[in-house]
């Protein structure tokens, strides 16, 4: 099948490049010449594990091609996928303009041939209404709007879409809704369903789904400061939970809050949804409001165990909002680094991936460690605020040698407290007494 893809970033690359690993053509368009550049060189501008490999191997064998052109990706497509970015607005509200302005560029682009368009994007309800109409206004030629709503989870993206345990596709038109179904067949060969449901069900559906994991995950941080309190083990508290099938173990980790592309930006645009309704979603507030706490609380362990932070030396492992990404959007890091930079705490830190990122948010403000040990040279203490593998089963003694003072702050609960005890350290984690 002829396929365009319109966005590169991290939904259109991956969507784009698994739809080629099953056969299709597909272009990849961006109206940025220089990642298209690096794209068509297989360098991918995120890092996904798998991702270069996938894109290098479809790029050789002629299924994927990359171009800036997407009046020439629209006319040799039957189907063209929406991927571009939905930042949000100040007040929460979902930033539409790259949607709209593509589908503009589409309609101008269409001439005779049937098209359907695919929104990937994340957007509120009525946004495929509105792209429907814009094209309409620019062409007359035929064509369906489809949502069809990402799960991907940064990290995992390629096993997700290659192996998804569900697919969403919304339009009332059943003959689309055939092609939707022809198109994904490879990814759901084991059963999975593919759902077929109304575009405006679509829409709400990633808000709905996004909002409750994001609950799931400010729900045990909030019972995590409550059994540090009561003198509880969070982690025994967890077992206790995630062993009922009705709620399972998935996203009950607690930590120092939640970040990325979807989740930070999703939930405020729901609460924002309902106040376009006069209907205030208070959980969804309530989920936000308690992520935000929660950044600062490996900020307020550290500062509590040193009172002054002045001229102090923090050595930080993990800036990515998660492991196995580079991406710093919303990152816990950001709030705890820079609320110690106005301690006038000295910051190096590390991060297997994200290093480039980090650069680009705080320039010069922090210092950049080459390996994780390095950081730790002459540090105070070390904080753990991304829970990348490499640090589950570090060298203590290591740690404990090159260290100021033996205090770890560790954020994701990644260590035994009673063994670094033994070993003589000070250990802070989230909700262990």
């Amino acid at each position: 099948m002829q396929i365009s893809v319109i966005g590169t970033g991290y939904v259109g690359l991956v969507a784009g490049t698994c739809l080629a690993e099953t056969g299709n053509q597909v272009i990849c368009v961006d109206k940025d010449e220089e990642k298209i550049k690096k794209l068509k060189k297989n360098k991918p501008s995120i890092y996904e594990p798998g991702l270069e490999g996938l894109v290098m191997r479809n790029q050789k064998e002629g299924r994927l091609t990359f171009t800036t052109d997407i009046k020439k990706a629209v006319s040799k497509s039957k189907m063209i996928f929406l991927a571009v970015g939905t930042p949000p607005k100040d007040d929460g509200s979902v930033d539409l303009s790259a949607v709209y302005q593509v589908a503009k560029e589409i309609g101008d682009a269409m001439e005779g041939e049937y098209k359907i368009i695919i929104n990937k994007s994340t957007v509120p309800v009525g946004t495929a209404k509105r792209v429907k109409e814009i094209i309409r206004e620019r062409t007359k030629a035929p064509f369906d709007v489809v949502s069809n709503p990402e799960f991907l989870k940064e990290g995992n993206a390629l096993e997700d879409f290659l192996k998804p345990d569900r697919i969403i596709i919304g339009t009332n038109n059943p003959r689309v809704a055939e092609l939707m179904k022809e198109l994904y067949a490879p990814f759901v060969r084991t059963g999975n369903p593919v759902l077929i449901i109304g575009v405006e069900s679509a829409e709400m559906a990633k808000y709905a789904s996004n909002t409750l994991l994001a609950t799931k995950i400010s729900f045990i941080n909030e019972i995590a400061k409550l059994c540090e309190k009561v003198g509880a083990d969070i982690e025994e508290v967890r077992r206790g939970v995630g062993t009922d099938p009705r709620i399972g173990f998935q996203f009950i980790f607690p930590g120092v809050g939640y970040g990325g592309s979807c989740f930070p930006k999703d939930i405020k645009a729901l609460a924002q949804i309902g106040r376009d309704y006069n209907l205030e979603m208070h959980i969804a507030k309530a989920v936000d409001s308690v992520n935000e706490e929660q950044k600062r609380v490996l900020f307020e362990k550290i500062k509590s165990h040193f009172g002054s932070l002045k001229s102090k030396r923090i050595a930080i492992w993990g800036l990515s909002f998660k492991p196995r990404t580079d991406d710093m959007r919303e990152a816990p890091s950001i709030v705890i680094i820079n609320n110690l930079l106005k301690e006038g705490t000295s910051i190096i830190a590390y991060d297997p991936e994200a290093m480039d990122n980090a650069k680009r948010i705080f320039a010069e403000k922090i210092d950049y460690g080459e390996t994780p040990y390095q950081c730790l040279q002459n540090a105070d203490a070390l904080a753990i605020i991304t829970e990348w593998n490499e640090f589950r089963n570090p060298d203590f003694e290591k740690i404990g040698s090159l260290l100021r003072e033996k205090v770890i702050f560790d954020g994701r609960n990644l260590y035994n407290p009673g063994h670094l005890m033994e070993l003589g350290f000070k250990y802070y984690s989230i909700g262990r007494s």
